[in-house]
């Protein structure tokens, strides 16, 4: 292991790989991601509410339905209801 200043050139190295490893892996899914919502758009389905259908699954159903409460609560203060 290889010290330099005070810092284990060895093990930073592996860190540092580690990390690049990972960030193509993402990149890889991102664009897998990209590729399903591409073939969701073809398939004739809403791109937009398929994002926010994701992210509302992501939701714990307790912060889910508060949210939802609020929304509601704000269009009706816009007269959007």
């Amino acid at each position: 292991m290889t010290d330099a200043g005070g810092v284990a050139g060895d093990r930073l190295r592996t860190i540092i790989e580690r990390i690049e490893r990972l960030e193509e892996e993402k990149k890889a899914l991102s664009e897998d991601i990209r590729e399903i919502y591409s073939e969701a758009k073809g398939a004739g389905f809403d791109v937009k509410v398929i994002r926010q259908l994701v992210r509302l699954r992501k939701m714990d159903a307790t912060d889910r339905s508060e949210m939802e409460q609020v929304l509601d609560v704000y269009k009706r203060a816009l007269g959007m209801e």
